[in-house]
């Protein structure tokens, strides 16, 4: 089997790899050493370039992700950047005031890329904290904070943040003020970083006005760009970025709503659309090489490892998943989702994970995961009616999940997941379609940092379904926040972190409820709520 699209998707991918294939070439450019004396003129107006920030990403026991972008102008074509490759200088220091430099470079930012950077460092001492910056012309950016995992044989604990779903005009980021308060090992990002809509006039629920050119839904490269810099202009996520090293992965909303591969429900193939919406992605994400476009596509699924402690296996869940059999959204359970060829990771990946899953010596395997991967029956006794965008679509493919996770006898399995703009703690059942099967692995959703607003809208409509769905421990629809996980050898802790509006930058923050998961004991139990 394989994870090729086919018919009309088949000839959009042969006709897009020649674009991509440059792309492919410029990001290869972009990774060698720049000649410091290089011409590198001004950006057009002489404004400050670093108004997107820093970030980092994916850390190793020896090394980092740094990312930046250079954009004086992000709502003009270009983004106020001559169309030429430019160096920028970075560096990395142990210490915050960066007399102890370790590491330092110069790298290519290329127009192919929209002026992007991704450095990454290697060859640092594991588990310890770090410090980097970047420069060009003479103009310095914000330092970032980032650090490496321990090695191996080591890593005692794991603090990580869980967040999703930011729809820019449903509200600010008051969240994330708030983790970057934290100490926190790294954020692990579940998709849904930006919205395929175009942004109102009145800027929605922030109450402020944005450019013309950003009313219309994103359609091209240029205009996602745009998207991007509008949601990483937020001081608060510019400041999360810069304290902890992300991983990210996407969902549905970076491209549009429930796509499949290449299809929609609204008009069909979407390949051109995709192809441009990843490769913004890419561009604005702290991901290393793989996640480039090229004629392979960008393979954003991987894993990171803290230490003997956890795997983290991080998903894509969207561009190899087959169009759903049963239908796009709530529909009866159908037979036809049960077929062995429905995937919702395709079968590589499917490989990829299950052999990851079999050598994994960790203590704890956790999945970064986009849709929820729990039954959630909504019509009540009759269990026929369900989400088919989620796991529930794609049952054959849970259960080869599930009965991987029991033919290799793999420890502590956790999914943690996004998408729901809800937050659930659910016990995974090795079938859910037999009420007796055991619980073989735990899942956390976390709820959204912005998307829904204020708006008491899932709690209301899904309530009602919890009591006829057991395997569900706890279930709030209808606040806004992330999780904060603290994961040791003898258990998972994670504190549901809420804010109590959106329409401020400063609301105050609480926990809501806190969950755990006990080493060897499969399922969730609430601590309190």
């Amino acid at each position: 089997m394989t994870d090729e699209p086919s018919g009309p998707a088949r000839a959009e991918r042969r006709r897009f790899l020649a674009g991509v294939a440059g792309v492919a070439a410029a990001a290869a450019l972009a990774q060698l050493p720049a000649d410091p004396a290089a011409a590198s003129p001004r950006p057009s107006g002489g404004g400050y370039p670093f108004t997107l920030g820093v970030a980092s990403g994916d850390p190793t026991a020896g090394g980092v992700v740094l990312w930046t972008r250079l954009v004086p102008a992000p709502y003009e074509p270009g983004g106020g950047m001559p169309d030429r490759a430019v160096p920028v200088e970075w560096q990395v220091a142990a210490d915050d005031r960066f007399r102890r430099i370790v590491r330092r470079g110069t790298s290519w930012a290329l127009p192919e890329l929209a002026h992007s950077v991704h450095v990454e460092v290697a060859g640092l001492a594991p588990d310890r904290e770090w410090f980097y910056r970047f420069r060009y012309r003479g103009e310095q950016s914000p330092a970032g904070r980032t650090r490496t995992a321990p090695w191996h044989g080591s890593g005692g604990r794991f603090s990580f943040a869980v967040a999703s779903c930011q729809a820019w005009d449903n509200g600010y980021y008051p969240s994330y003020a708030h983790m970057a308060g934290e100490d926190l090992d790294l954020v692990l990002h579940l998709g849904d970083y930006v919205y395929e809509g175009g942004i109102p006039a009145d800027g929605g629920l922030r109450r402020a006005s944005t450019p013309d050119v950003l009313r219309a839904a994103p359609r091209d490269l240029a205009r996602w760009r745009m998207q991007y810099a509008l949601y990483k202009s937020d001081p608060d996520l510019q400041a999360a970025h810069a304290r902890f090293p992300w991983s990210v992965t996407w969902d549905d909303h970076e491209v549009q709503n429930d796509y499949a591969n290449t299809r929609s429900q609204y008009e069909g193939d979407i390949g051109a659309l995709r192809a441009a919406a990843y490769q913004a992605w890419y561009e604005h994400q702290p991901v290393r090489a793989p996640a480039r476009p090229g004629p392979d596509g960008p393979r954003i699924y991987r894993r990171l490892r803290w230490g003997s402690l956890a795997q983290l296996d991080i998903l894509d869940g969207r561009q190899y998943r087959s169009v759903p059999p049963a239908g796009w959204g709530e529909a009866d359970a159908s037979p036809a989702s049960y077929e062995p060829s429905v995937t919702m990771l395709g079968f590589r990946q499917e490989r990829w994970l299950y052999d990851g899953l079999a050598a994994s010596r960790a203590r704890w395997n956790l999945l970064g995961n986009n849709v929820m991967l729990a039954r959630l029956d909504h019509d009540g006794a009759a269990g026929e009616r369900l989400w088919h965008d989620a796991w529930d679509g794609f049952p054959a493919a849970r259960n080869r999940l599930t009965r991987a996770w029991v033919r290799h006898g793999v420890s502590n399995p956790v999914a943690l997941t996004g998408d729901w703009h809800s937050t659930f703690a659910n016990d995974i059942k090795r079938d859910f379609d037999d009420p007796d099967s055991p619980v073989v692995a735990s899942e956390i959703v976390a709820t959204s940092i912005s998307s829904n607003g204020d708006g008491a809208v899932y709690g209301p409509y899904y309530g009602p379904m919890i009591p006829f769905n057991p395997h569900i421990r706890y279930f709030d629809g209808d606040r806004r926040g992330y999780l904060r996980c603290e994961l040791t050898r003898a258990r998972l802790r994670a504190d549901l972190r809420v804010v109590s509006t959106v329409s401020r930058r400063d609301a105050p923050e609480s926990t809501l409820a806190s969950f755990e998961v006990a080493d060897g004991r499969p399922g969730v139990r609430v601590l309190g709520a």
